[in-house]
């Protein structure tokens, strides 16, 4: 099936990497499905940056299947990586978790009280549904069960049978000598640690088992403690007999490595093996694996060992969170995806990762930014509908909202999120006070029930609930500030009595939102629809002082939600009594 041709003005970042790959998938296997891959390490919570690994071959995978071709897109479940260090901020987790170290994820407990059968299970199952939420299609490929089920065997004897050119290979970056050779690394598992260990030339410590019998890159799991402190003592190419001994409990034996299913080859080497096993066409890498002598570099010289050749693959930044450093698995409180989809709906967060090229850095709000990321969406949405969006625009919009398979679900009447926000504050888990004041911001079109704008209202009501300092929620006073109401100067009571006049004809949020901006204007002589341009400056030092006196006198601060949606929320009657009628 040809290419859609995209002209130039149409063509979006996901649309070119899907006509480089489809074209390089068409040079290596002619007739098969495109295979896309991204790797996860659940070594800890997944987060928000690693949601980048599976987004940008997401999105290059749906793009080639909107064009008709058949695509795998393989998502590798790192769980035979070794557990590395005991991550912080995890449920029931402490520093007893440190003797399970060296041993594979899928090994060690699920953390206190999890249902899962193992660590590895218990941080995959999050992301699994997450992913499910966001719409990705993909193929999970556990490593524990290739490597335990012996399906990548003849991958490992080969690399044993050629050790001396992977050695060589690697050889050509190391900085330290392999005897230093204590602590492997591992994909994606806190990937400030490793940009800064493969920055500063330490990547060659995960070059695999070296000792008196030489270079070997594959490493066993101890038959006794079952950690992969190990070292090799000596091999048989003819026999595939295997020696080894174990550093942490003394344990040694002699094993056929033809029938051994208990050790993996060193991530170096293993991530190399696999684009050439799966025949992989592209796979991103963070920065971090980009550096010279990092993972992605060194495997485009060692994949063509096994026969295969290196993916095309971009290189992603990272994605950073308002308000946080960057994001790091072991370092505990990273937001996931799932934290993530509570406070939003996928097809925002679809778009955030859909709108940047993979090298461009961005951030994800979880404070306040938020209500403005959600503004921007809905200018963005409407934009789309009336056909005056830009192409790019446009393609993101539509990455965002559907998949091959179809539009995602989406909030019937997607009311603005700060006003839902702002709703859910005020009404502190009220449903029926909050469906009554949704209903009044349209009265012409009143809100039979809440449902209609869920998923949207349930993930403002989360983000006002769990990421709202106590000191920043709205409460509403009880009884009128006498005291502040009995000193108020003439012009303060004249914009009072303006605004409490004109309650019962502005009753709705386009009502209520002239109301109050009008008041200062009319106090000012001048018309309650006078634009900006045709206005004094000290028209908005005017507009500001009566917000701020309205705040007071209804949630006793001088901010708030918006006055037009906090009005309606309070209720008429009740704002006529805070306002001293």
């Amino acid at each position: 099936m040809p290419i859609v041709a995209l002209s130039t003005e149409t063509t979006d970042w996901v649309s070119r990497f899907a006509d480089e790959v489809i074209e390089e998938s068409e040079r290596r296997a002619p007739g098969k499905p495109v295979v896309v891959a991204s790797g996860l390490s659940p070594s800890g919570p997944i987060h928000l940056g690693n949601l980048r690994e599976v987004m940008t071959p997401h999105l290059v995978a749906d793009e080639i299947r909107r064009r008709g071709y058949e695509v795998r897109h393989l998502i590798s479940w790192d769980d035979y990586d070794r557990y590395r260090k005991v991550p912080a901020g995890v449920a029931g987790v402490d520093a007893s978790w440190a003797e399970h170290i060296g041993k594979p994820l899928t090994s060690v407990p699920a953390p206190a009280g999890s249902s899962y059968p193992n660590w590895a299970e218990h941080f995959k199952a999050a992301m699994i549904e997450s992913l499910a939420e966001l719409g990705v299609e993909f193929d999970g490929i556990s490593q524990t069960a290739q490597y335990t089920s012996g399906v990548y065997r003849e991958q490992i004897l080969h690399a044993m049978r050629h050790r001396g050119e992977i050695d060589a290979v690697l050889a050509q970056y190391r900085t330290k000598p392999k005897a230093q050779a204590k602590k492997p690394q591992q994909k994606a598992v806190d990937e400030a640690e490793i940009e800064a260990a493969e920055g500063s030339g330490a990547a060659s410590e995960d070059d695999g088992s070296s000792g008196a019998a030489g270079y070997f890159p594959y490493k066993p799991y101890c038959g006794n403690c079952e950690k992969d402190l190990t070292t090799v003592t000596s091999y048989i190419d003819d026999t595939t007999e295997l020696s080894y001994t174990c550093n942490e409990c003394g344990f040694a034996e002699t094993v056929r490595l033809n029938e051994f299913n208990r050790g993996k080859l060193v991530w170096k080497v293993d991530w190399p093996m696999r684009w050439a096993y799966e025949g992989v066409i592209f796979e991103p890498s963070g920065v971090d694996h980009s550096s010279p002598g990092s993972s992605f570099q060194v495997g485009g010289q060692i994949v063509g060992i096994f026969g295969g050749k290196q993916p095309i693959g971009p290189m992603y930044a990272f994605v950073g969170i308002s308000g946080m450093a960057k994001m790091s698995s072991s370092r505990g409180g990273v937001p996931t995806p799932a934290d993530a989809l509570k406070i939003m709906e996928p097809q925002l967060l679809r778009w955030l990762y859909a709108r940047r090229r993979p090298n461009q850095s961005f951030k994800i709000a979880f404070d306040q930014e938020i209500q403005r990321l959600y503004d921007e969406w809905d200018k963005l949405d409407a934009k789309v509908a009336d056909g005056s969006a830009l192409p790019a625009d446009v393609a993101a919009h539509s990455r965002a909202v559907r998949t091959a398979a179809g539009e995602l679900p989406r909030t019937p009447r997607p009311m603005p999120y700060r006003t839902l926000a702002s709703v859910a504050d005020i009404t502190a888990g009220h449903e029926d006070q909050a469906l009554r004041i949704l209903s009044e911001l349209d009265p012409d079109k009143p809100l039979g029930s809440l449902d209609e704008v869920r998923p949207r209202y349930g993930k403002a009501e989360a983000w006002i609930n769990t990421h709202v300092p106590a000191d920043q929620r709205t409460i509403v006073r009880e009884e009128p500030d006498v005291e502040l109401l009995k000193s108020l100067d003439e012009a303060s009571q004249r914009s009072i009595r303006l605004l409490l006049d004109g309650l019962a004809d502005h009753w709705s949020l386009d009502g209520l939102t002239h109301l109050v901006y009008g008041v200062p204007k009319v106090q000012a002589g001048f018309p309650a629809d006078a634009t900006p341009k045709e206005l004094p400056p000290e028209i908005k030092t005017a507009q500001r002082a009566f917000f701020a006196l309205l705040y007071h006198l209804l949630v006793g601060r001088d901010t708030g939600p918006r006055l037009p949606t906090l009005l309606l929320a309070v209720g008429q009657e009740r704002v006529r009594a805070l306002l001293g009628e």
